[in-house]
């Protein structure tokens, strides 16, 4: 069960008190690259990098060792619409991690000599995932699914533009895209509801209330491409997707358990059996269904050999139109239905696993479901309700794809 509570700067408070000895906390900021402007591609990713650089009051080994010297964790993230930073430590050095996030996410300086060097690490970045076709391929699909709007801009930016980027670049989109009405401080951990708000207000509560001034833009360029692109190495790689349903959308329920049938983890999914195990055409396949706040991106990726591509997206194609055209019965259902289940059950056995969801859905839905509730859903899913997201959503001419050959 959960406790929440909002400050008077606009930061949400929300806990969920367990028992162990490890804690986990995080501060989730609504803020990610589709946050960027033109000339910002890159700066939220490189922002959460540069907030470990050094602080007014901390230099940037100093902010490291904090939590370090006692067997704690700090780490972050950004993705398309939000950035994270948390920790995990020991319950005892509850106010210890709060007062370094505090620091970390309010006082950053951004030291133009740290700038230049984490350019360095960045490039770096980029140039691994550039090596690595498998990784490049999501990228590539989504920066063309998305072109032309910020959901598009690659997360890590480009050599380009993160090499014109100067602290004053990151101390304005800080000011300007960091609300405190847009953050949410999530904690996970054997403390008292009501003293970890005294904690939270002594370190978050001294921070003026900045409230968001803009909207994002919504995406409305839908397009449909088929690129072949020619690498070396090997072994092929393909992605094949069509846009699909945001957070806020109730079919967003049974199109994460039709994705979960397609190719999701269990080696008895639908495509794995048909592509791996029936003919041997590829040793890797999964779907992702990733949702956003007004759009979503379904896909399927496989690797292969080249001259096994075309047999193996016919093959997927037809278990689509299976989808589409055959209802599923009831024990095939149910079957399904629990397996969905049990993987979120065993995902949210962790604590530190429930944080990031815990804080993610406090974030999009002002409230964090259970297990339970979140069971219930997964199970009020009909075969129709398969059958309409996949009627709208895996028409082959709507869908595109990228091949690396």
């Amino acid at each position: 069960m959960y406790e929440s509570i909002t400050l008077s700067n606009g930061i949400r408070i929300v806990h969920q008190r367990v028992k162990s000895e490890v804690a986990h906390c995080c501060i989730l900021i609504n803020t990610g690259t589709r946050d960027e402007s033109p000339r910002q591609h890159g700066m939220a990713h490189f922002t959460e990098h540069m907030l470990f650089k050094g602080t007014t009051k901390r230099k940037a080994y100093h902010l490291l060792n904090r939590m370090e010297s006692v067997g704690g964790e700090v780490d972050a993230y950004t993705t398309k619409e939000e950035t994270c930073v948390s920790s995990s430590f020991l319950v005892e050095f509850y106010d210890r991690a709060i007062e370094l996030l505090n620091d970390i996410v309010f006082c950053s300086v951004f030291p133009q000599r740290e700038v230049e060097k984490e350019c360095d690490v960045i490039v770096d970045e980029i140039n691994t995932y550039k090596d690595n076709p498998s990784e490049n391929i999501f990228d590539e699909f989504e920066s063309t699914m998305f072109a032309n709007h910020p959901l598009g801009h690659n997360i890590l930016g480009t050599k380009k533009s993160i090499s014109k980027f100067r602290t004053d670049d990151f101390l304005g989109f800080v000011a300007q895209k960091y609300n405190t009405d847009q953050m949410v401080f999530c904690s996970i951990g054997d403390i008292d509801f009501r003293k970890l708000v005294r904690m939270c207000e002594k370190h978050f509560g001294e921070n003026a209330a900045k409230f968001r001034s803009f909207e994002r833009i919504p995406f409305a360029g839908f397009s449909q491409f088929n690129k072949v692109v020619k690498k070396k190495g090997i072994q092929s790689n393909t992605i094949l997707g069509n846009y699909c349903y945001s957070y806020s959308e109730p079919k967003r329920v049974p199109m994460f358990l039709v994705s979960n049938i397609l190719a999701g983890p269990g080696m008895n999914s639908r495509l794995n059996m048909q592509l791996r195990e029936h003919h041997g055409l590829s040793y890797n396949i999964e779907s992702n269904f990733t949702t956003y706040q007004d759009i979503g991106l379904f896909s399927i990726f496989f690797s292969s050999d080249s001259e096994k591509v075309d047999m193996a997206v016919d093959m997927i194609f037809r278990e689509l139109d299976l989808l589409r055209t055959k209802a599923m019965g009831t024990l095939q259902l149910s079957r399904a239905k629990k397996q969905l289940i049990g993987q979120v059950a065993i995902e949210g056995s962790s604590n530190a696993n429930l944080l990031f969801p815990t804080a993610k859905s406090f974030m999009n839905y002002g409230k964090v479901e259970t297990f339970k509730e979140t069971a219930a859903l997964i199970e009020s899913v009909t075969a129709q309700d398969i059958m309409e997201v996949a009627n709208e959503i895996f028409v082959r001419d709507k869908f595109s794809s990228i091949k690396y050959l």
